[in-house]
């Protein structure tokens, strides 16, 4: 039984954004998996004729639903006094997700989402964690492709490296060996309200420009890690590697995670990602080509330029169709260091990693944080920390990831 979680109220669950691209899935997944279980679920929009629309299309005839507004508290803390848990579809985040957040708070309600807006994480961890821990509440972000492979491929490969070893691993290196996948248009929109927001305020870009952004304090640290802004040869996968962009959210979280234990992997503790192009020169320049498209969108002011490559990209709402997110996937490789190379982690994911199986991974993080036995750490959370181990076997078990470990 989850310590902490109020019984008491009416659902285990509610799926807050139930109408956008990413929550129909998320609905669709628990709909089909969890249909003939005791799970007490319901969910939630902005738009009750979406809503109306959504049941009808997906045959979720019976499941309850309710319509509520995220600019009004009032609206949202009846949602939220009802449930157990809230699972948030709704971004970007820093414009839809703060007063949902104090609302769940308030109403002792345990909360999930799957963004990857470092520099509102940061806000909600300075205004919030406080007040989480004293209501017994768990508030966990990025609970989808960021940033979960990453901060359960490092828990996973800690805990079996301290198994095998008696000590935990002093450097993990993660290498994206190749992935495949669309993108939908809300995940774009909240991309480029990151960079339109980093550009107005210089707080938030020195958020975003810190390794250690998710930590109170730098100085705690031990390591100076940057992240990888160029391409280059990589000892380690003896490949050309180049810029991953997730790793600007995934290195924080681990890093949060690793704090968060009172640093269970030593405060001198190195992690880091990068894409892997290949061992060739042509792989390299090819690389380049890769990144052409991330380095217009954010680091160009030319409105015109973005007005046309929004003219191309998905609108809010919009993703990639049912073959593109079956047959997605995604191969994360971890180099696990103790003074010298000791082991290799693999997580594989399978599924178009931001929906077909960010999704799955978001529904099981809800479940479980609604249902499992879980820590009884409370606060602004990450995955691994919040969820453990209980998350860990659904990821295997339901959601199509696979971590093993090869000791060299």
């Amino acid at each position: 039984m989850n310590i902490g979680v109020k019984k008491n109220k009416k659902f285990d669950l509610i799926v807050w954004g139930a109408t956008g691209y990413t929550g129909k899935l998320v609905c669709e997944y628990i709909f089909k998996k969890y249909k003939k279980t005791n799970l007490n679920w319901a969910l939630a929009g902005r738009n009750k004729y979406k809503i109306d629309g959504l049941i009808s299309s997906l045959k979720l005839k019976g499941i309850p639903h309710f319509v509520a507004d995220s600019n009004n508290k009032k609206s949202l803390l009846k949602l939220t006094k009802m449930t157990n848990t809230i699972c948030s579809t709704v971004g970007p985040y820093a414009k839809y997700g703060t007063l949902l957040v104090e609302a769940c708070i308030e109403s002792k309600t345990n909360y999930c989402d799957i963004t990857g807006e470092t520099h509102w994480i940061k806000e909600i961890i300075d205004k919030y964690h406080t007040k989480a821990i004293k209501n017994k509440v768990k508030i966990v972000h990025a609970c989808g492709f960021d940033s979960i492979p990453s901060d359960f491929g490092v828990f996973y490969a800690q805990n079996k490296i301290k198994e095998n070893s008696g000590k935990y691993a002093s450097k993990i290196s993660m290498r994206v060996i190749s992935m495949k996948g669309g993108i939908s248009g809300g995940t774009i929109y909240s991309f480029l309200n990151i960079i339109e927001e980093s550009r107005k305020n210089k707080n938030i870009k020195k958020v975003l420009n810190n390794p250690h952004g998710l930590s109170p304090n730098k100085d705690l640290f031990d390591s100076d890690e940057e992240d990888l802004k160029k391409i280059i040869f990589d000892s380690t996968s003896k490949k050309w590697i180049g810029p991953f962009v997730m790793a600007a959210i995934n290195t924080r979280i681990v890093r949060r995670s690793n704090y968060l234990m009172d640093f269970k992997y030593g405060r001198d503790f190195i992690y880091n990602e990068a894409l892997v192009f290949g061992r060739s020169i042509l792989s390299k320049f090819l690389g380049y080509f890769r990144l052409i498209p991330i380095y217009l969108i954010s680091k160009n002011n030319n409105t015109l330029l973005k007005s046309l490559l929004k003219s191309f990209l998905p609108k809010p709402g919009q993703g990639p169709k049912v073959n593109s997110r079956k047959n997605g996937y995604f191969k994360f490789r971890f180099y696990i260091f103790n003074n010298k190379l000791r082991a290799l982690v693999s997580v594989d994911g399978i599924g178009c990693p931001g929906y077909g199986s960010t999704s799955k991974m978001l529904a099981e993080s809800s479940i479980c944080l609604a249902l499992d036995e879980i820590p009884i750490q409370n606060g602004v959370l990450t995955p691994s920390v919040a969820l453990g181990n209980a998350l860990l076997k659904r990821l295997e078990k339901n959601a199509d990831l696979k971590f093993k470990i090869k000791f060299l």
